[in-house]
């Protein structure tokens, strides 16, 4: 496996099925457990492998499902919005919302999905998640 296909497959979880977007997104649930700076931290390490990886290789041009670097980047940028020591319930909540965001993809998520090449495969996901965030903040301000 080259190292562009391991980063964009983070080490073949991409491979799973069904759903490779959701194992994807999974798999980096447990940086929750860091707090949001380093979920932060993370998010923009990812998407910044996720596009060199995704630019490093011509079949990722499409977006392909195996490609789970992005919902990896998405999901971590969710999480950046949870307040250090978050329970279960609202990594949980973070998770059904970036899925529900990236599955869906209302505007602005719909236009990045469109976009060519790396950015439109790494731009859609990080939309999503900066959306799920938001959802998240807006729901801890309101008393949820």
């Amino acid at each position: 496996m080259t190292p562009a296909m391991a980063v964009a497959t983070l080490g073949g979880v991409g491979r799973l099925r069904p759903a490779p977007g959701s194992w994807g997104s999974l798999v980096v649930l447990p940086a929750a457990l860091l707090g949001p700076t380093a979920c932060l931290a993370l998010a923009a390490a990812a998407t910044l492998a996720g596009w060199w990886a995704v630019s490093a290789l011509p079949a990722a041009d499409s977006d392909p499902g195996w490609i789970v670097v992005d919902e990896a980047a998405g999901m971590l940028l969710a999480l950046a919005a949870l307040p250090a020591g978050a329970g279960w319930f609202w990594v949980g909540l973070a998770f059904l919302l970036f899925r529900a965001f990236d599955i869906l993809k209302p505007w602005p998520v719909s236009w990045a999905d469109g976009l060519p090449g790396a950015t439109g495969v790494m731009l859609d996901d990080i939309l999503a998640g900066a959306m799920a965030g938001a959802a998240l903040l807006a729901l801890a301000a309101w008393g949820a």
